[in-house]
């Protein structure tokens, strides 16, 4: 396993305050495997797109799935960042999380984790996600290439979609990522297209799903406000990932209720009972039938991922080099 950089650790120490301090996480099982060694509560941690609000009602379906499966209380957290999610795994203080592939990428360094679940955003879907470039519609900027002396927006330095994706394809065009940009992390995906549309950058980078789908059906982004003047190869969906510090028995359980349903059965079975949404027209026969917000993305469903399907992200860290993927020698 890596060593991540002790710089990146202490970035991300003050985020991780947010969930903890220092120790093992009290929701970590004593020795053994048997019932009477489970933890009496999970922590669940994502970071927020939008506002946290609106990210632990997108992810209230799957804490309650969860908790009726498991007969586990399970804490939702919303955390300020990717880097705060990983340290409060460090201190195994974090049970279940949600984040990008460069994050897990990340915590594979320094914690013990497991990547057990991915989106599906509809039926039989590829759960790879693009990251999009994108510039504010007319302003002349056609090709990343010109990148050069502009303010550019990404999300999070610990994000794949939302900036070593982005960093890689600029560095692939003669741009220095770090030097030959000003740089503007806003924070989140919606947050680094907004802030394009406020003037804020002039190129800003975001997971294709904010721009195609998820700000649209909020009303915040109409198709000719922005163009795409790039697109990312393939990159590996955001992972559920389990603390390894819980039981074989315990992490299989949890992996078979995050599989056992999806947004219309979740539905079905009264897990966002009055705040139901109608299925899209991308899943099919299923368009138009109740269901519930399942996850941050509004996925269909979560299917199995492991390990292997998050190689890809060393060959970005090889193009980048940037500082977050060095390891201490």
């Amino acid at each position: 396993m890596r060593k991540t950089s002790a710089a990146f650790l202490a970035a991300c120490g003050a985020a991780a305050l947010l969930l903890a301090g220092c120790g093992q996480s009290p929701n970590a099982p004593a020795a053994g495997n048997g019932a009477e060694d489970e933890p009496t509560e999970l922590v669940f941690a994502a970071v927020p797109s939008e506002d946290s609000e609106s990210l632990e009602a997108a992810f209230a379906p799957v804490v309650a799935a969860l908790e009726h499966e498991l007969d586990i209380p399970v804490r939702f957290e919303p955390v300020s960042s990717n880097a705060g999610v990983i340290e409060a795994q460090v201190a195994e203080r974090v049970d279940i999380a949600v984040y990008g592939a460069f994050s897990y990428y990340l915590a594979t360094g320094v914690a013990d984790v497991v990547p057990v679940a991915v989106d599906e955003r509809a039926p039989g879907a590829d759960p790879s996600i693009s990251a999009y470039g994108l510039v504010r519609a007319g302003d002349g900027i056609s090709a990343i290439s010109e990148a050069a002396g502009q303010k550019v927006c990404f999300t999070d330095p610990a994000s794949s979609t939302g900036y070593l994706a982005p960093a890689a394809g600029l560095i692939e065009e003669g741009v220095d990522a770090e030097n030959d940009i000003t740089p503007v992390f806003a924070g989140g995906h919606d947050a680094s297209v907004l802030a394009l549309l406020s003037g804020d950058c002039d190129l800003a980078y975001a997971a294709q799903a904010f721009v195609d789908d998820i700000l649209p059906a909020q009303g915040a982004l109409e198709p000719d406000d922005v163009e795409v003047i790039w697109t990312s190869d393939p990159i590996p969906g955001p992972p559920f990932v389990l603390g390894g510090w819980l039981s074989d028995d315990l992490q299989e359980r949890i992996t078979e209720a995050l599989l056992k349903y999806n947004a219309v059965t979740a539905a079905e079975a009264g897990f966002c009972e009055g705040a139901e949404i109608d299925a899209p027209d991308s899943w099919g026969e299923l368009a138009g039938e109740p269901a519930c917000m399942w996850g941050g993305t509004g996925a269909f469903s979560f299917i199995p991922t492991d390990a292997a399907a998050y190689e890809p992200i060393a060959k970005i860290c090889e193009t980048t080099q940037a500082d977050v993927c060095r390891a201490d020698s």
